[in-house]
């Protein structure tokens, strides 16, 4: 039995169990750079199923602290496949439920054409004054653009023009506003309809560890049907149609 298999089994299992009978307020943590499709994925969500979603997005690294706080989260949709383990591993997530909702994207991306050249030799050149980077010790997609840097040899000319946004959402700000000339941030930011507005590099995959983002079956969602529909439906072929529409690439 494969994995993926696995999962659906244990999802079955669940909503046998859970209380199905009224609809419920399904209390989500999502990653700041799957902010677009999840919006987009809601309302059909709550339409074909008849439960309500509440969303929190922000960074992994502070959604775990709050979680571990007591935070009445039932799900969380991480941008990384490490803090669900560790949260299963702590007793506060469910064993087994943790499965690769999405792939991620680093980009470096300008909201200005020109800026941004198709392999990244922006970052050799030095002619900025403000990269945004979101914090590597909360955002998997910092750290991925801090590694990526380091393997490109520029991190320690380029280090002190760093800002660092507390989220993926707060370092695109900084891109978009102007207040960075460049940044890194992740593809599902920057493409819409298939484009990229403004100028950009899809960073190499070998650049920097694989964002592999887990869902995962937190506590507070264990004996509730809404949470397990919701991790169940994020595994169909319309809302990964959505994901798959912003750039990610879906886990094999």
């Amino acid at each position: 039995m494969t994995p993926k298999t696995l999962v659906a089994s244990l999802f079955a299992g669940l909503l046998l169990v859970a209380t199905a009978a009224r609809a419920d307020e399904i209390q989500v943590a999502v990653a700041a750079n799957f902010t677009a499709p999840f919006n987009k994925i809601a309302p059909d969500f709550e339409k074909e199923t008849g439960h309500k979603l509440v969303a929190s997005f922000g960074s992994t690294g502070k959604f775990y602290a709050q979680i571990k706080n007591g935070a009445p989260f039932e799900v969380l949709l991480a941008a990384d496949d490490e803090t669900p383990a560790k949260l299963v591993k702590e007793n506060a997530a469910v064993a087994g439920s943790p499965y690769s909702y999405a792939i991620g994207k680093l980009v470096l991306w300008s909201a200005k054409p020109g800026v941004v050249d198709d392999k990244g030799a922006v970052l050799k050149g030095g002619a900025f004054e403000r990269i945004a980077i979101a914090d590597p010790k909360l955002a998997p997609y910092g750290a991925a653009g801090v590694e990526a840097m380091k393997k490109l040899g520029v991190y320690d000319a380029v280090a002190p023009k760093l800002v660092t946004g507390e989220t993926i959402a707060q370092a695109y700000q900084f891109v978009a506003s102007g207040n960075a000339q460049l940044g890194f941030v992740a593809l599902s930011q920057v493409l819409k309809d298939g484009k990229i507005d403004g100028s950009a590099w899809i960073v190499p995959a070998d650049l920097y560890t694989t964002i592999r983002q887990d869902a995962v079956l937190l506590n507070a969602g264990k004996d509730k049907a809404g949470p397990v529909a919701l991790l169940k439906y994020l595994q169909g072929a319309k809302a990964q149609a959505v994901i798959k529409s912003f750039g990610y690439e879906l886990a094999k």
